[in-house]
């Protein structure tokens, strides 16, 4: 892809074309959009601008004296490019569909290459950056990123000063509603910002709802990508008292106070720890806490047959997070996905590459929230400083974590926690993680179920001892996962000091009744 990132769209194609790079290749679905910059940049640059296609040929994009050549297959249209004379930018839409012809990928190469001792250049518009082996080494990739804030904006003048239509927003909820919208195209922008025009016959706050369920049609068209709605709360986790603080304290981090203040967005966490204790339910907690879109990444779905295949999803799936943005991208139990190995010629070790790469290098607001159970299946360069803002281990829960998890299944359940001796069941319940609480509840339930009468602490006592916790059947692996943090090597997401942590690490003797 393109070198030039901190440089917009425009300043990197005249850069592109003043070097008199030959053949250019931008990767993008908004096409009208697109000649539109192209148009203003031939403009501004007195480039002569000309488009083609199949079907109407030759159009003129600037250049009011500019004659257009006739040609309608692409082959006529590359003879008629190498013929031209004078500094013209040439767009050939749609024509990666002619790739496939041996003949016109090799006429276009001879042009490209011939095209370096003049002053023409040609653009070729894709909605993938899958190119032909042949073509790698003559064209430059270039992403076209969706609309800025400042271009939805002006699409949202352009509706707003229609005569009738009724504005009832603040300026923070047009804030919000841009925001809400970023990452469509314009012309999603426009569709949806209409949409709530006629159904409610204003623009209000209640239209940024409409703008997320565009953004969720948007991603069922990725395999790789899922989205779930964020409607659990900071109150449905139990304990992670540090670990909720550190999220309190960057609620507002996205939000444009956040960056005239010279905040930089936030990149992401990474919660290691023990099954059951509640990454992927803090994960969700984040989306409704942050009021974020959270899209779950399924790293197993990136994978493909073809060579090459499985990358450009990579690429397509990380392109797609980008334009819901600003979102959360959640990588659950990543050393399944991202662990990798000599055993498929490579592909993983390049798929995780690209992921690697992205992390570090994103600059779209994707809040990256990764969970792992298994430290040693995961590569070092994973968790260096830099990819994410922090790593956070989350332990077996302490005694007042475990009546605060009791308390939360209780009133999930619609129970009241006042009803229940939860000291008593804490205490029974020492080494048990927040899933194995959890269903604890739910066999107590049945037994007060089928006996037709309300469930008692006496049922959840006895639900706990016919339980075997991850602590006894896996003491070993649960072992070394603590030790790893007895090491200092993540933050505690339950304990402000490390070493506040490393009081809970004594060998776990859980009596159990016969």
């Amino acid at each position: 892809m393109s070198t030039l990132p901190t440089h917009s769209f425009d300043e990197e194609l005249d850069i592109y074309l003043r070097a008199r790079f030959t053949l250019l290749v931008v990767v993008t679905l908004e096409e009208e959009r697109l000649l539109q910059q192209v148009r203003t940049l031939c403009e501004r640059t007195r480039r002569a601008g000309l488009s083609w296609d199949a079907a109407e040929g030759f159009q003129v994009l600037a250049g009011r004296s500019l004659s257009a050549p006739t040609a309608r297959d692409p082959l006529t249209a590359l003879e008629q490019i190498d013929k031209a004379e004078g500094e013209t930018l040439f767009v050939l839409k749609d024509f990666h569909e002619a790739w496939g012809n041996p003949q016109i990928k090799r006429k276009l190469r001879n042009v490209a290459q011939r095209l370096k001792f003049t002053k023409k250049s040609i653009l070729v518009t894709a909605p993938n950056s899958r190119l032909p082996d042949e073509l790698k080494d003559e064209a430059v990739l270039i992403d076209f990123a969706p609309p800025a804030a400042a271009e939805l904006e002006q699409v949202l003048d352009g509706l707003t000063s229609t005569p009738g239509v009724k504005i009832n927003l603040t300026a923070l909820g047009r804030e919000k509603l841009v925001q809400a919208a970023l990452g469509l195209t314009t012309a999603q922008a426009s569709r949806v910002f209409a949409q709530a025009i006629v159904a409610r016959g204003a623009l209000d706050d209640r239209s940024i709802d409409l703008v997320t369920d565009e953004k969720k049609q948007i991603i069922r068209e990725s395999e790789a990508l899922e989205f779930y709605p964020v409607n659990e709360t900071i109150d449905n986790v139990g304990g992670l008292d540090v670990l909720k603080d550190w999220l309190r304290l960057r609620e507002r981090a996205f939000s444009s106070q956040a960056r005239d203040y010279g905040l930089p967005a936030p990149k992401g966490i990474a919660l290691i720890g023990i099954p059951g204790t509640g990454k992927s339910l803090t994960a969700k907690m984040i989306g409704g806490l942050w009021r974020l879109p959270l899209l779950r990444l399924d790293v197993g779905a990136l994978f493909g047959s073809l060579v090459g295949e499985s990358e450009e999803r990579a690429r397509r799936a990380l392109r797609l997070a980008e334009t819901v943005a600003p979102c959360l991208v959640w990588i659950d139990e990543m050393e399944k996905g991202l662990a990798h190995g000599g055993l498929d010629s490579g592909t993983s070790t390049r798929v995780f590459g690209t992921i690697l790469t992205w992390m570090q290098e994103k600059t779209a607001p994707c809040f990256v929230v990764a969970t792992a159970n298994d430290i040693s299946s995961l590569p070092p360069e994973l968790l260096r400083k830099g990819r994410f803002d922090e790593i956070f281990f989350l332990d077996l829960p302490t005694s007042s974590e475990r009546q605060e998890i009791f308390a939360v299944h209780l009133r999930k359940r619609k129970r009241l926690p006042a009803d229940y001796d939860l000291p008593t069941l804490a205490q029974a319940s020492e080494g048990y993680v927040g899933a194995e609480i959890e269903q604890a509840v739910i066999d107590a339930m049945y037994f007060g179920f089928n006996e037709n009468r309300e469930f008692t602490t006496q049922d959840v006592l006895t639900a706990i001892q016919r339980q075997v916790p991850l602590s006894v059947s896996q003491r070993e692996t649960i072992g070394a996962l603590r030790q790893w943090l007895s090491e200092g090597r993540a933050q505690s997401a339950s304990f402000g000091e490390t070493r506040d942590a490393e009081r809970q690490f004594v060998p776990l003797e859980i009596k159990r009744q016969a």
